[in-house]
Parts: C-alpha cells; sequence; structure tokens
C-alpha cells in the first residue's frame, strides 16, 4: 500500500483523482470550463447590484436600467442552470462510468490473482473496496472537481478586484489569506493522518461482519453468539471511535479555519473603513467592497470545506490501487495443450509433476513431489490432514504456482499454457459445493455457456439429479439460494458433478465428494462420479479409503512429502504408513 504522505496539497489530491479516470479525464477536465463560467455568472449578480447602487447614488439609475438589470439577472440564472447541465453530463455521468469501468477491472484482475490473495484474509479488504471506497469517490467527489476548480480561479478574480478598489486592500486581503491557507493547510495534514486509520476501521468491520454472517451455522451450534458478538461490536466500537477521532481531530482545526476567515473578512472591511474615513475611496466604492465583503474569502472557504472529502478519497485510491497492485499469474504463455488421445499416441503422460516445491508465505507446504499419470489412470493422494494433499491438487490448476520444478500436462509446462486452456482441460469436485444465485439450469449449464436445454437434461441424468430437480416448482428453472442454500448438501454436490460433466474435460480433481454426506445421498453420488469419470485421468483427494483400492497408484503425502507410493496391494505389502491407515479406518 502506497504510504500517505501528510504533506500532500489538495491540488495534488484533486490531481490525483482525476489522473485516476484514465480515459474519462478529458471529459471532467472539459468541466472545468462550464465550471468557471458558471462561477463568473454567480458573481454577477453582485456586479449588477454594485452598478444599481451607484447608479442611485449618483442619481444616474432610469426605468430602463432597471428593466434591463432585471433581464441580465434572469440570463445569468439561465446561463447557470445550462452551464451546471453541462458540466454534470461532462463530470457527473463520467464519475459512474468511471467506478463502473474500475468494478469491472477489478472483477478481472481478481480472475488473474493465485487464490492465496483470497484465502489470506482479504475478503473483508475486497468487500470494502467494492462497497465502502469505490462508492464514496463517485458519490461525494466526482461531482465537486469542477466547483473545487471554479472556487480557485473566482478567488483570483475576488482578489482581483480588492486591488482595483484600492491596493491597500489587495494587501490586506493576501496576507489574510495566507493566514487562512495556513490553517487551512494544517487541516489538510490532519484530515490526511486520520484518513486511512478511519477506513482500515471500515474494512476490519466488514470483515467481522462477513465473518459473523458466514459462520452464523457453527456459531449457534457451539452457543458462541455472546463471544461472536463481542467481536463484532469490538469492530463496531473501533470503526466508531477511528470515525469520532477523525471528526474530534479536525474540528478544532476547522474552527480555527472559520475563525480566521471570519477575522480575515473584518479586517477587509476594517481597513476598508479608515480608507473611506480618510477619503481615499469614494462611498460608491466602499458600498461596493461591502456587497462583495463576505464573498472575498468565498472561494477558500469552500475550497478548505472539502478537505476531509478528499483526504478520505485519497486514502480510498491508496486502498483501490493496492488491490490492484496485487501481482497476478502469469498468464503470458503461448502454448497451447494438444489433444489427449495424440498426446497418448505419443507415448506422454497425461500429468508429470517434477521435483515440485511449494512454500504458503514462509511456511513450505511441499518439498520435492515427483509422480507422472497416463491418459485414463487414477490417481489418488492420501496423509494426514494438512499434509499437502489439496495444494498438489490445487497446483495443478494453478490456484497458486509451484515454487520450484514444474507440472506438465502432454509434455508442457502449465505455466506457458494460457490460464484459458488450462482450465478447458481440469474439471474439479470439491467437498464443499457452491452454487450460484439462479437457475438449476444456468448453475448446470457454466460448464459450457452454449449448452442446449437437452444437454443440461442429459447430464443432469448422468448425475442422478434429475428426478429431484423436476420435483421441484419450475423445474430446471428453479432459482436456488445463494450458495445452493435451499438444496441438501448431497443435491448440491450431484448439481456440481452435473456440471462438470457438461464440461467433459479430460483431467478431473476430486475432493471425495461422498465424504460428508449421508449414506442415502452417497449412493447416487458414487454413481454419479463413476459417470463423470469414465475415460478421465482423475486426481483423488480421497477421505475414504476403501474408494480408492482400484487407484492406479496411492501417494501417501505426509508433511509435504511423498512418504509412500504404490497401489493398494504394493501399499499393504509394504505395511508401512498407508497399511496403517487402513487398519485404522477398519
Amino acid at each position: 500500500m502506497k504510504k500517505n504522505n501528510q504533506n500532500k496539497s489538495m491540488i495534488s489530491m484533486m490531481h490525483r483523482l482525476v489522473n485516476s479516470c484514465e480515459k474519462y479525464k478529458s471529459s471532467i477536465r472539459a468541466a472545468y470550463i462550464p465550471g468557471f463560467l458558471k462561477g463568473m455568472f454567480m458573481k454577477a449578480p453582485l456586479m449588477i447590484c454594485f452598478l444599481i447602487v451607484s447608479g442611485f447614488m449618483s442619481g444616474t439609475v432610469t426605468k430602463h436600467t432597471c428593466i434591463v438589470s432585471g433581464v441580465v439577472l434572469l440570463g445569468c440564472l439561465i446561463a447557470q442552470a445550462f452551464l451546471q447541465n453541462i458540466s454534470d453530463r461532462l463530470q457527473s455521468a463520467a464519475g459512474f462510468k468511471v467506478f463502473a469501468d474500475k468494478r469491472m477491472q477489478l472483477g478481472d484482475h481478481f480472475r488473474k490473482l493465485s487464490m492465496g490473495y483470497f484465502s489470506d484474509g482479504n475478503i473483508g479488504k475486497v468487500s470494502s473496496v467494492l462497497a465502502t471506497d469505490m462508492n464514496f469517490i463517485e458519490e461525494n467527489c466526482m461531482m465537486v472537481l469542477e466547483d473545487l476548480v471554479g472556487f480557485i480561479i473566482s478567488q483570483g478574480f475576488m482578489f482581483g478586484f480588492m486591488f482595483y478598489l484600492d491596493w491597500r486592500l489587495g494587501v490586506v486581503a493576501v496576507v489574510c489569506l495566507a493566514i487562512i491557507m495556513l490553517f487551512g493547510n494544517l487541516m489538510t495534514r490532519i484530515s490526511i493522518s486520520h484518513s486511512m486509520a478511519k477506513q482500515v476501521a471500515s474494512q476490519t468491520l466488514t470483515s467481522a461482519v462477513l465473518e459473523f454472517a458466514e459462520g452464523i451455522g457453527i456459531i449457534k451450534t457451539f452457543n458462541m453468539l455472546g463471544e461472536k458478538s463481542k467481536e463484532m461490536n469490538k469492530a463496531f466500537e473501533d470503526s466508531c471511535d477511528k470515525a469520532i477521532g477523525f471528526e474530534t481531530a479536525y474540528s478544532p482545526w476547522w474552527a480555527s479555519f472559520m475563525v480566521s476567515y471570519g477575522l480575515g473578512t473584518a479586517a477587509v472591511l476594517f481597513v476598508a473603513y479608515l480608507l473611506s474615513a480618510r477619503g481615499l475611496i469614494t462611498v460608491e466604492f466602499m458600498m461596493g467592497m461591502i456587497l462583495f465583503l463576505f464573498d472575498t474569502f468565498a472561494g477558500m472557504k469552500a475550497y478548505y470545506g472539502n478537505v476531509a472529502r478528499l483526504t478520505v478519497t485519497d486514502a480510498c485510491l491508496d486502498r483501490i490501487e493496492s488491490v490492484f497492485d496485487e501481482a497476478e499469474i502469469n498468464n503470458e504463455g503461448k502454448e497451447t495443450l494438444i489433444n489427449a488421445q495424440d498426446a497418448a499416441s505419443k507415448g506422454l503422460p497425461e500429468i508429470v509433476y517434477q521435483n515440485v516445491s511449494f512454500a504458503y508465505g514462509d511456511k513450505e507446504a511441499l518439498h520435492n513431489i515427483s509422480f507422472e499419470a497416463q491418459k485414463g489412470q487414477m490417481i489418488a493422494l492420501v496423509g494426514p490432514s494438512g499434509g499437502g494433499k489439496s495444494t498438489i491438487a490445487n497446483l495443478l490448476a494453478r490456484f497458486w504456482d509451484v515454487k520450484d520444478g514444474s507440472i506438465k500436462i502432454r509434455g508442457v509446462d502449465i505455466r506457458n499454457v494460457p490460464v484459458s486452456n488450462l482450465m478447458d482441460n481440469i474439471s474439479m469436485v470439491f467437498q464443499r459445493v457452491y452454487l450460484f444465485q439462479d437457475t438449476i439450469f444456468n448453475n448446470i449449464a457454466m460448464g459450457k455457456t452454449d449448452a442446449t436445454r437437452e444437454e443440461v437434461i442429459e447430464v443432469a441424468k448422468k448425475a442422478r439429479c434429475y428426478d429431484f430437480i423436476m420435483q421441484l416448482p419450475d423445474g430446471f428453472d428453479t432459482v436456488i439460494g445463494e450458495g445452493g442454500a435451499s438444496l441438501s448438501g448431497g443435491e448440491q454436490q450431484r448439481i456440481s458433478i452435473a456440471r462438470c460433466m457438461l464440461k467433459d474435460a479430460p483431467i478431473v480433481i476430486l475432493d471425495e465428494a461422498t465424504a460428508s454426506v449421508d449414506a442415502d445421498n452417497e449412493h447416487y453420488i458414487q454413481e454419479a462420479i463413476s459417470e463423470l469419470c469414465h475415460g478421465k485421468t482423475l486426481i483423488v483427494i480421497a477421505h475414504r479409503l476403501n474408494t480408492i483400492r482400484n487407484a492406479d497408484k496411492i501417494l501417501v503425502i505426509n508433511n509435504g512429502k511423498i512418504a509412500e507410493s504404490g497401489t493398494h496391494d504394493e501399499l499393504i505389502a509394504k505395511g508401512g504408513e498407508y497399511k496403517k491407515m487402513v487398519e485404522k479406518a477398519n
């Protein structure tokens, strides 16, 4: 994450925000012109009042003058509305388009990140960036950029008018402005120093709420509502404390700024009075100065009034950029996997792990793993929990990349293959199934987006889920709850198997799907898996040893290494760790 620089100016934060808008920044900058003109038309009524008052005092005002002045005032209002419309079209709409694009870019970026990013506690950060940071910027800042530029320019015109009235008034105004800006810049630094902490607290709160919602079943089962509620309440309290701390630190400086603003205005009025009393400026100019008095520093007041908004925006941009800065899995490979049948005819193994090592950060998970699988073979991975079985399977799908060694499919290192081509050749059935809040048809058709209804129905029958689907209110058009919540675990598993069948990939990674289902569903799932795996090359993470007796090769994985390797009979004959596992299971 970028380090927050407390010496940033408002101008630099505005510049950064505009630059983050990429292809839309020219449109946003174009909005400065109507914004500036609108500001001029907003000041025009004061100028007209000055002329009318001067005319009354000199006795030169006529009926015609009043009519013309009224028409000009009306024209100024119409011009303001017209220019505001142009500005909104150029800038406000662009802000929403910017973050629509940013969300799409972020989604594409997430596709290319390793699974490690999502398993390292970053879900709360991702949710906070999408739901809090991006929303804050598009709703609070994109529509005020042209106003801020207008404030700066109009402030310059006001000072020009002060020097026009009398150079001494101009000098006093400049000195007062310097004092006002001093407090404004100090206020900016304080706001920057607290804004990141405020956003991080918001992220922590999001993580706590997500964890509580996702684990509510377990929390209730173990009667931990009080304990977990305390953790979530603490996150709420911390977020509240940071928000209040932000306001507490910011408010005194805002109050100081407003006092300097008031004293500066009073100082200009006092000097104008002295000049008028000594006859150095005319009564008409004195009246004109009074009309403009409260607008003398209005530009700076409005400008620094957006300090909190811009500093929080700057912190939001830091967090958004930190997500985009996460390294993507290299997807520059140009090689293409040849057909499995063609590879087999050339004598190429379907899968080869060659001296593969891998670490999660500094913690080594796999060390020097080597094995191969021919087309149509079943390789079973067994061993204690945490030994590295799932890591071996996940590396094949490039959820992470190997640290040392290589994994090859049909003679090609998978790092040299585009991820899309790799995944076309692999299907995965997880123990924990996730279904989307959509129709059953669409959940199955994810395996082949152009599948016909007949193809989906056919795989549903093979996966032994057709019968229960047809008993649902709308059959294949039934919308299921998020995560498949409206279906039983066995029903979810069979739909996920149907999805893999439709994909018809030559390699199947199977995190044994019957490990956590009831006996009634196990029979159906075993039949569905038999249909899925027919003619495929299998990597099976085995939880029940009786399901992998016929495997072509069984690898006993312990502490990230292959402790034993062979068929069921070979390993039983060795009398080693595998035999102990079988005896314990029986």
